[in-house]
């Protein structure tokens, strides 16, 4: 499971602002939207610089939280959120949107490396750590030539629409997992 402490963080990445809801860059958002939804609960300003959700989650306590800053920036928000409920980093999960995985892949794991996700470049840091837990979704390679960086900030294709619900509901499903399971449970279950 996250870490033996008993609370755990859950950080959505993505932009705040509704021009960038739609983009594949605020999966992120959108995921822990969805668990909010599941614990009934609306998200609320926070000191820490986040949007938060306090709730049970995988049969544990968890805060939800969304950094009120941009992507690149996330750092502040979620190390002030940290500190605030006194969270290690073996407790915090960041849910992102990884490039390097088919649309609608999901995939665990704890530490590693940014793969040059500015998001979590700021949260390691800010943290001065990367071993806290990542829930990736997939969104894909940018067509042809497109600079990632554009391909990020646009939103999800048609097609891709169609199955978004879908995904981001089994994304939030591996977060729960996750939380109560453990990561090898969780990774055996949704890789």
């Amino acid at each position: 499971m996250v870490d033996e402490a008993d609370l755990a963080l859950v950080v959505g990445l993505g932009n705040p602002g509704p021009q960038y809801a739609g983009n594949r860059h605020n999966v992120g958002f959108l995921v822990v939207d969805e668990l909010a939804a599941r614990l009934g609960g609306k998200f609320k300003a926070h000191k820490g610089g986040a949007d938060v959700v306090e709730g049970r989650l995988g049969g544990r306590r968890a805060v939800l939280a969304k950094p009120r800053t941009f992507m690149n920036l996330s750092g502040g928000p979620v190390a002030g959120t940290a500190r605030f409920y006194k969270i290690p980093l073996p407790a915090l999960v960041v849910v992102h949107d990884e490039l390097d995985l088919p649309y609608g892949t999901v995939r665990l794991k704890l530490g590693g490396g940014e793969n040059g996700h500015n998001g979590l470049r700021s949260i390691t840091k800010s943290l001065g750590g990367k071993d806290y837990y990542r829930v990736r979704f997939g969104v894909g390679r940018p067509p042809g030539r497109m600079d990632p960086a554009d391909y990020v900030l646009k939103d999800f294709s048609g097609v891709e629409r169609k199955e978004l619900a879908f995904q981001v509901d089994r994304c939030a499903d591996a977060v729960e997992a996750l939380l109560g399971k453990g990561l090898e449970a969780a990774q055996n279950e949704f890789h």
